[in-house]
């Protein structure tokens, strides 16, 4: 009796396990490098995708790296999510819908 009470109980433990996750695969990945400037995509099979471009620009004195991009990926339940931004000197700027705005004051 004791051996089928812990015999279920496993079992029970065993069917409320998660399941494993799948191997992610890499469905197109981009890359064009040069001393002035970059491009770069990378795609995969769980829905994410990147992307991003770069120059190197004179501000002032100084030079700048400035960087445009986006980045989307699939939630749990499958929502979609993007993320565009700016890097450049003043910092990074993401826009997305998934970014709270906080309220006018």
């Amino acid at each position: 009796m004791k051996f089928l009470i812990v015999f279920v109980a496993l079992f029970a433990v065993a069917l409320a396990a998660p399941p494993a996750p799948a191997e992610v695969q890499v469905l197109r990945s981009e890359s064009d490098v040069g001393p002035e400037s970059f491009k770069h995509a990378l795609e995969t099979s769980d829905g994410t995708n990147i992307k991003a471009e770069g120059e190197l620009k004179q501000v002032g004195e100084e030079p700048s790296l400035s960087v445009r991009g986006s980045y989307s990926w699939l939630d749990d339940e499958g929502l979609s999510h993007l993320v565009t931004y700016i890097a450049d000197e003043n910092g990074y700027q993401p826009i997305s819908d998934d970014i709270p705005v906080a309220p006018v004051a």
